[in-house]
């Protein structure tokens, strides 16, 4: 295990690299699904609601599989980092407008009312007052959130992406040594994971000073 670790580290970096991008694609989709959600467009809402559904009642391994395999069949080719990107993008911005529409309900609507009375722009209002106490409010599932992701990217060794898990499988078909080679992949992702979990725990721990 110790001879294969750094080559596994390396492959790391492509998942490290992937999470990164689609924690940040699917924070903002999710918050832009939220503000739209506020608006109450009947249509709008059905549309968002029936995604929500498909996604949460679909396995994640099969939205890979349909932005990988069936895209093309409509004229739209990604290539394998971008179909994953973009398949558990799509995923976690579900998850996350579901937290932000739950935390939403716990903050003040007096708040938002005041800053109306004030005249201040639906734009002032989401970022001034809303956004801030709503990311708060969700950061601890959110950072369990990006703990998902960054498990989730290892779905994407199917789709031909070079990351630990494949890389392991590599080795592990050359060496004949399965167990090690994967036991030090879930080792490299628990890492990963642990450094998230300690970062979001910082994190709230200065937010909780700041309120203090």
């Amino acid at each position: 295990m110790l001879s294969v670790l750094p080559t596994l580290f390396t492959a790391a970096l492509v998942n490290a690299r992937l999470a990164a991008i689609i924690v940040v694609i699917a924070v903002l989709g999710g918050t832009a699904l939220t503000i739209l959600r506020s608006l109450k467009i009947a249509w709008v809402n059905a549309v968002i609601a029936f995604l929500i559904s498909f996604i949460r009642g679909t396995p994640l391994l099969i939205q890979i599989f349909l932005f990988y395999y069936v895209l093309p069949a409509i004229g739209l080719d990604l290539s394998p980092e971008a179909a994953g990107i973009a398949a558990i993008a799509l995923n976690s911005s579900m998850f996350i407008t579901e937290m932000m529409r739950g935390g939403l309900q716990t903050i003040d609507p007096g708040q938002i009312e005041a800053a109306t009375a004030l005249s201040l722009p639906r734009r002032a209002i989401w970022q001034s007052v809303v956004l801030p106490q709503l990311f708060r409010r969700i950061l601890p599932v959110l950072i369990n959130e990006i703990t998902i992701v960054v498990k989730g990217t290892a779905l994407l060794s199917v789709i031909t992406v070079v990351d630990v898990l494949r890389t392991a499988q590599q080795i592990a078909s050359a060496s004949y040594r399965p167990f090690e080679t994967l036991a030090g992949a879930a080792l490299i992702f628990l890492l990963m994971n642990l450094v998230v979990i300690a970062a979001g725990s910082l994190t709230e721990a200065r937010l909780a000073v700041r309120r203090g």
